[in-house]
């Protein structure tokens, strides 16, 4: 059978890419060298087989998640709807990832919610005291304990695109197992399917949830680089910077070490969090040296 159909990426494994159609699942390649799609991605693909088939064509995407080092490029999800970074009080949590997460998903134009997991430890009042001040610039937190309740959650992914993301240990495949609970079974089938051995989080997958939607697995990460986002559009992906742009002295200015910069000015107060302005300066740097 041979054939030209449309479907959608449910998971990646390298240069093999599981297409969904209906209620079929194909193991596609695509021609030569060609890459660069995502899981979410909506592709058209022609049957070799029963069950493979090539993709001949990507479709427009509403948006694309991912990150970027001066060397590499980690495509998380297209055609998502929201952004849900998943974080928890142990292990040690690192502000600076949770920014990084942020910036991207403001870059990429995804509305991003933060999950705050393991609600049930000690730790994790401080943990929350200290996200308040993300909820302030707009960020919702979304607190839960994977292991007891995953309502707090539930009721924002229904009939809505979304993806996970988070550090390693923070509890996401709980997450996915508690919200799929035939989510091992659905990986076991595309991992025997694309002859990738016992299941580990390393590609991303797609599981459709019962009460309308899907759900984007991605592998926890320890770093987020950026180095895809321009120097002069970084101010923009920080909400609390954008009713002080334009208030600068200069009217380049990096919010660095300039005179009368608002930025600063709000950073000495407190109106700006120190440690989101020295994101900010971390990732202007890395992004300006990725350029030379």
């Amino acid at each position: 059978m041979t054939g030209r159909l449309a479907g959608r990426v449910v998971a990646v494994h390298g240069k093999h890419f599981m297409v969904e159609t209906g209620d079929d699942r194909y193991n596609c390649v695509t021609r030569g060298k060609k890459g660069g799609i995502a899981c979410g991605d909506r592709v058209e693909f022609k049957t070799t087989s029963a069950d493979n088939g090539v993709i001949e064509q990507t479709l427009e995407r509403d948006n694309l998640l991912y990150r970027s080092d001066r060397f590499h490029t980690k495509l998380l999800a297209a055609n998502v709807d929201q952004v849900f970074v998943v974080t928890a009080a142990v292990p040690t949590p690192d502000p600076s990832l949770l920014d990084r997460c942020l910036v991207a998903c403001e870059a990429a134009g995804i509305p991003a919610r933060i999950v705050v997991n393991k609600t049930d430890l000690p730790e994790t009042a401080a943990w929350l005291d200290k996200l308040g001040a993300y909820a302030a610039m707009g960020y919702p937190l979304i607190p839960l304990a994977a292991t007891e309740a995953i309502e707090p959650l539930r009721h924002w992914l229904t009939d809505k695109t979304s993806i996970l993301v988070g550090a390693s240990g923070v509890g996401k495949s709980t997450l996915i197992n508690a919200l799929v609970p035939e989510a091992e079974i659905v990986t076991q089938e595309i991992s025997e399917a694309l002859d990738t051995g016992k299941h580990t989080t390393t590609h991303t997958r797609l599981y459709r949830l019962i009460e309308g939607g899907a759900l984007i697995d991605s592998p926890g990460m320890q770093e987020f680089a950026l180095n895809h986002v321009a120097p002069d559009m970084l101010q923009d992906a920080f909400p609390e910077f954008r009713p002080l742009i334009g208030q600068c002295r200069f009217y380049n200015c990096q919010h660095l070490k300039e005179p009368n910069c608002a930025i600063l000015a709000a950073v000495a107060d407190g109106r700006i969090l120190k440690q989101r302005w020295k994101s900010y300066k971390m990732l202007y740097a890395e992004i300006n040296a990725a350029k030379y």
